[in-house]
Parts: C-alpha cells; structure tokens; sequence
C-alpha cells in the first residue's frame, strides 16, 4: 500500500497471522468500554479503525456528525494496529470493525458467528510484484522470489503463478517483510518481490525491473465491515442509518472534498496531499457499489469473488483448520436494505 500509514497498516498483518491475542492498546483519545457490545439501540455502537487510509469514511463520518445527524451514538476507537483492533473486537469491545477479508476470514475461526457486511475497498494498483527479466508468469520458474508470510501477499503471488500453472513450490520463496523485499529487490538480490507502495515504484527502477503484476482492477485485496451476528438481530435500524452515515463520507472522498482530506490527513498524521496521493491506489465502495458490486454474485469482480479466493487461500497456507463455505462469512441484508 502507499505511504506511511500504509506501512503501518500492513507490516502489522504478518503479526496478525502469527497470533490474535496481543493484548489491547489503543489511542490517548479513545476510552475502551468496560462491558461487552451493547444491544440497545439507546448506546453507542463502538466503532473501531485502523492506520489506513481505505477507513477514511469512518473518520470523515465522525468529523462531520454524519452518524449524528442518523440518530446515533457512535464511539470511535482508533488504533495503531489491526492486531490490536482485532484483539478488541473478538474480546467483545467492539461493535464494528473496519478490517482486511483476511482478518474477518481469520477472526472467524475464532468466532464463526463473525459476518462480512460492507464492502469498504479494494486495493486498486497499490500492491504488486517486482520482476527483473521476468517477462510473462512461466519466466518465475525457478527464480528466487522475497515475500511476506501474510495471506494477502501469498493471494497476490498466487494469483500470479496460477497464470502459468505455477505454485510457490516451482520457485525459492524467502519470507520477508514487504520493506526488505523491495530493498532485496532493488539490490538485486531476488528476482522478483511482493511489495506495495511507498516501496514498488522506487525498488522497480532502482532494481532494474519492473511492475509484472498489480491489484490495479482487481479484487484481489479487500478491506470490509465485520460484525458480530447478535448485532446484526438486534441493531439491523441501526447499521443501516450507519451506512447512510459512511456513504456520505466516502461520497466526499470520492469527490476530493478538501475538508474530508484534511479530516482523514489529521487522523492518520500525514499531509491533505499525501492522502489525496494515497486514495488514487484504493478503489472506496458506497452504499451503490456495494449494491452493483459488493455483494452481487452475477459481477466478477465482487467481495463474494475475493472471499472465496481469500477463503480456499487460507486453507490452503494453513491459516485456518478448515473449509469455510464462502456463504457462512458474508451477510449482504443491511448494505442491500440501506
């Protein structure tokens, strides 16, 4: 992904792979509730975000009192990293949750009452590979190939090698964070890498190669809503006025509304610019989009596609213990209903 605070977002998902209960710390400003979710229309729904720019929507909401001017009481939590954001929400301390479908896909086998409901984004061009001489996938055969050991960045490189019949197997995989592959990239070290910006464009001239494969116009790489079920019963009025709230927020994103930049620069510590900057590699999905693509089975490119890809990938890398049926992870009645 790009710039700083997309560093932060993704070096954080190797640890997530690795253990979900890191203990919960979370920002200065964001007082954590004491009890489990509520149930009562009459509390707040406890919202939390990450360090990504794809949950601008959520920031730009709150800012903005759109979740006021719904009816509701909205408590923002925000925090440092999606393993504590994780950690909150599977202990009960959070409402929504603005995470990666891997995340939900993991937090589920912990908790398979977890469900899928909005589609936030898409990663549009900011992740990719790095290739030197590499000039179509069956060229990677045999090549030494620098990436992390995270469900997103082996979907990606398999996506890749699937083109030609190929598997991690067919080439020598270092596993190493994204920002050391781009440096072992571009001091010729691997022939090809994983990575995402601020590092791709850079370690690709700086390595002598190129970009042989992104996530520009794909699915490949989606940021969702998850929730609990029990929610979902108690509080469906609610989330809707709740994706009201969002959809006029990523509306103003998608737009370049120079308040909504300030509003989400400040939020993640980074300039209007480099936010602006940033957007142009997230594809942000509204209330429609979600409707046209998000969760319509009959587009190619919706989150039932990724989820299915992401599902059978996780299985496969032995992130999960089991099959999950692509059915039980997503519930599409609230985006439909709002």
């Amino acid at each position: 992904m790009i710039k700083f605070s997309a560093w932060i977002r993704w070096i954080t998902l190797g640890f997530v792979s690795l253990f979900l209960a890191v203990a919960c710390t979370q920002q200065p400003n964001a007082t954590a509730p004491n009890a489990t979710a509520p149930t009562s229309s009459s509390e707040p729904l406890v919202s939390a975000t990450n360090n990504w720019v794809g949950y601008s929507g959520h920031h730009v909401a709150v800012a903005k009192d759109f979740f006021t001017q719904a009816g509701l009481k909205v408590q923002d939590l925000f925090f440092q990293s999606a393993s504590e954001e994780i950690t909150a929400f599977l202990a009960g301390k959070v409402d929504i949750a603005w995470v990666t479908s891997g995340d939900a896909i993991q937090m589920v086998e912990k908790d398979p009452s977890i469900k899928m409901i909005y589609l936030i984004d898409y990663s549009n061009g900011s992740d990719g590979i790095l290739g030197r001489n590499i000039n179509s996938p069956a060229d990677a055969k045999g090549k030494t190939i620098a990436r992390e050991n995270i469900l997103f960045e082996r979907v990606l490189l398999q996506a890749y090698l699937k083109k030609a019949g190929l598997t991690e197997k067919d080439a020598s995989v270092k596993d190493i964070a994204a920002a050391d592959a781009a440096t072992a990239f571009a001091s010729k070290q691997v022939d090809i890498a994983v990575t995402y910006e601020p590092y791709l464009t850079k370690a690709a001239a700086q390595g002598g190669g190129k970009v042989i494969f992104s996530t520009k116009d794909t699915n490949l790489i989606a940021d969702v809503i998850a929730v609990k079920e029990k929610l979902i019963q108690t509080r469906k009025a609610d989330l809707e006025a709740y994706f009201k709230a969002v959809d006029k927020a990523v509306k103003l994103l998608d737009a370049r509304d120079p308040e909504a930049l300030k509003i989400s620069a400040d939020k993640l510590g980074v300039s209007s610019d480099e936010v602006k900057s940033q957007l142009e590699g997230v594809k942000l999905f509204d209330l429609d989009g979600n409707k046209t693509v998000g969760f319509n089975k009959d587009n190619p490119n919706s989150l039932i596609g990724n989820l299915d890809l992401t599902a059978k990938a996780a299985y496969e890398f032995k992130i999960v213990s089991k099959p999950l049926a692509v059915e039980s992870l997503y519930d599409d009645s609230i985006a439909k209903a709002s």
